[in-house]
């Protein structure tokens, strides 16, 4: 499955433009990640991008259907298994069925998925609202305040070092790289 055939998916399914741009945050990321390690930035791009594909048909019952829904989607477009398993393993600890990832594209977006959101949190609290005026330093500051965007699960961002051997604030300076490079696109 290329790009351009993940965007036609997610559209079809995914109205909410601050969900598109979540997915856009994380397919940016993930490709950041996949250079790094040298791999696929194809296939890492669109896992990233199509892993929270079914949130909107799914978000009445998360925890029972969210994931299955792509994936039921992926597989009728016969995509590799490696995608499938990377969007399956990303709801890992929040869908009860979910596996826990295994191989580095799994956990890198399973690392990346929640620090999105926190880099998007810490862009809209800036006086200027621009993600290109976030630093590392910012987004640590805002980290060590447990109140501030408290629903990200900052432990999930954390197994960054002992699974991809990424120290934390390396892993936050190339999310913030990869996102400040798409800020058009996240409307930032």
């Amino acid at each position: 499955m290329n790009r351009d055939q993940a965007i036609d998916l997610l559209h079809k399914h995914m109205q909410n433009p601050n969900l598109r741009k979540h997915c856009y945050a994380v397919e940016a990321v993930m490709r950041a990640l996949a250079k790094r390690f040298k791999e696929d930035e194809e296939t890492w791009g669109v896992a990233g991008l199509l892993h929270d594909a079914d949130y909107e048909e799914t978000k009445d019952d998360p925890k029972n259907r969210h994931t299955k829904v792509v994936v039921d989607w992926l597989e009728a477009m016969d995509v590799k298994a490696d995608l499938k398993n990377a969007v399956v393993s990303h709801a890992w600890g929040y869908v009860d069925w979910a596996p826990q990832p295994k191989t580095k594209m799994e956990w890198s977006l399973y690392c990346c998925d929640e620090l999105t959101g926190l880099i998007v949190a810490t862009a809209l609290v800036r006086p200027d609202k621009r993600i290109a005026s976030v630093t590392v330093d910012a987004i640590i500051k805002k980290w060590n305040s447990p109140s501030f965007a408290a629903g990200v699960n900052r432990k999930q961002i954390e197994e960054c070092e002992p699974r991809l051997k990424i120290p934390l604030q390396e892993f936050i300076q190339i999310a913030l790289s990869a996102m400040q490079g798409i800020s058009e696109d996240l409307g930032l």
